[in-house]
């Protein structure tokens, strides 16, 4: 039998193969078919080049169809998939490529100037482009092969796709999900969240991370249904095209624009059955602001890179507001003491998880691996969390200080780094606080040297330059010191406490 994840999501099309796929809003139409011979033309591509197996494919694209086909042409040749935030700039470029020494990098034809010499430098041997309009070099070359490509024999146990989550030391973790990870997930969530074929996705999230491209995309392909595809989110858009769709999957940020919006109303979800939100976390008040307006109760749920999904309100059953529902079915969760053991009802501890869905390891990176699972077997999550009395979930911090802006991870030590090689900054400290659309905003507390004359202005300008826009702090607060503990340690909780409004 073929594990390949490919062969297990082209098993579930429909019939028709000359059935819409996917409606883009542009107007483009991509039948069932269109995605069978445009990722086998690419799959056929990268056989050619005759690679060891398990090459890793690095892609840092806008988003598009052509993208998707990409992906799939990965799986389906055997090939591991890298996908990089759109937003990354050349020097986190440059430490993804070192690490995964990818064979092929896919980039953007506005980027290929910087990112191709990178690219060289770390080994690749193909440097292709991908624009989010369909052109570039890549649909160039695969253009002469077969439209027929047989999936590569792959076992569930084999990798199929690499997703760098950063730790709190600055260095990025690149988390190895197998085609088994991946499939189980696909397989379970088709059934708990009722998917069927008449239905039709409104698929507004960025396919570089799990919400996205595992969660989203794998549950339309795999229950064979209809997409309705925009390459970026506006909320006007959303509302318009939302009496053609019958699910939504959105972080935080992107309901609170949509409450924003006048003609967002029952009457624009006529159609729909189910709203999921994950990323981050759903504000109360958000959930309940949007009952109010829709009359539906958007379903919540939780995972991470590193094991796809976990935990969801339930489809039939109560969603409650500020949790993230129970385990999944195959999914067990557990929260635990400093000890190791198990909380009672309403203590908070660690989370710790097991299940087909969670990760075997992270790349080249045995001694972190270990770190993270127990003795027995299970996965640290690195998130602090409690249950109800009736067996739902709530996160109620990160051990990490991870800050999830926008539905993005941002971990606070990277840009410390970068602030702390600035001239004029002695040290500094950063931190989210509460945030209406982003949920938590990325906020800086800089230290400044004897004499030193620090701007805010100038000092986020500078973070432009060099980091991903997410990451970027909101505010940069300039201060003479930063409150510290008997043994010296930053009291982060006092900097949200005095920065948080």
């Amino acid at each position: 039998m073929n594990e390949n994840l490919f062969a297990i999501l082209a098993a579930r099309f429909p019939a028709n193969r000359k059935a819409c796929a996917i409606e883009t809003t542009e107007g483009g139409y991509w039948s069932w078919q269109d995605l069978d011979f445009a990722s086998a033309r690419i799959a056929n591509l990268l056989k050619s080049l005759k690679l060891p197996a398990g090459s890793r494919v690095a892609v840092q694209v806008d988003k598009s169809v052509e993208a998707v086909c990409l992906y799939l042409a990965t799986l389906r040749a055997g090939h591991v998939f890298l996908p990089l935030n759109s937003a990354y700039q050349a020097g986190e470029i440059d430490y993804f490529l070192q690490d995964a020494e990818p064979a092929v990098v896919v980039c953007s034809p506005a980027n290929q100037g910087w990112i191709d010499p990178i690219a060289r430098a770390r080994g690749a041997r193909e440097v292709y482009t991908l624009s989010d309009q369909g052109s570039g070099s890549l649909l160039q070359a695969a253009a002469p092969f077969g439209d027929r490509c047989v999936p590569a024999q792959r076992k569930a146990s084999d990798m199929a796709a690499i997703l760098y989550t950063s730790g709190t030391t600055g260095r990025s973790k690149g988390a190895m999900l197998s085609h088994g990870n991946l499939s189980s997930n696909a397989i379970m969530l088709n059934t708990y969240w009722r998917w069927r074929a008449s239905d039709v996705l409104l698929h507004a999230l960025p396919i570089f991370h799990v919400h996205g491209l595992f969660v989203a995309l794998h549950g339309a392909l795999h229950a064979g249904a209809r997409m309705i595809w925009m390459n970026r989110f506006d909320p006007r858009a959303v509302v318009a095209r939302l009496p053609q769709a019958s699910v939504f999957m959105g972080v935080p940020t992107m309901y609170v624009r949509l409450l924003d919006e006048p003609s967002f109303d029952a009457q624009a979800v006529r159609t729909m059955r189910l709203f999921i939100s994950g990323s981050a976390p759903l504000l109360t008040d958000t959930f309940r602001q949007f009952e109010a307006r829709t009359g539906q109760r958007i379903l919540e749920r939780y995972g991470m890179s590193e094991t796809v999904m976990l935990t969801s309100n339930p489809y039939d059953g109560n969603r409650v507001a500020g949790t993230v529902g129970l385990p999944l079915p195959g999914v067990s969760a557990r929260v635990v003491d400093d000890q190791g053991r198990a909380c009672a009802c309403g203590e908070i501890g660690g989370i710790e998880v097991k299940g087909p869905n969670v990760f075997g390891g992270y790349w080249r990176m045995p001694e972190k691996t270990r770190e993270e699972f127990t003795a027995d077997g299970w996965f640290k999550t690195g998130d602090v969390g409690r249950w109800d009395e009736n067996g739902y979930l709530s996160i109620v911090g990160r051990s990490k200080d991870l800050i999830i802006s926008g539905g993005y991870n941002v971990y606070p030590k990277e840009i410390e780094s970068y602030l702390d090689d600035m001239p004029g900054v002695m040290e500094s400290a950063v931190i989210g606080v509460p945030h209406r659309d982003f949920g938590e905003a990325v906020t800086a507390v800089v230290v400044r040297q004897p004499g030193a004359n620090l701007q805010e202005a100038a000092i986020i300008a500078e973070l432009k330059g060099k980091i991903a826009s997410f990451k970027v702090p909101k505010r940069v607060h300039v201060v003479d010191e930063l409150p510290r503990n008997a043994m010296g340690k930053v009291q982060k909780n006092e900097l949200r406490k005095r920065y948080g409004s």
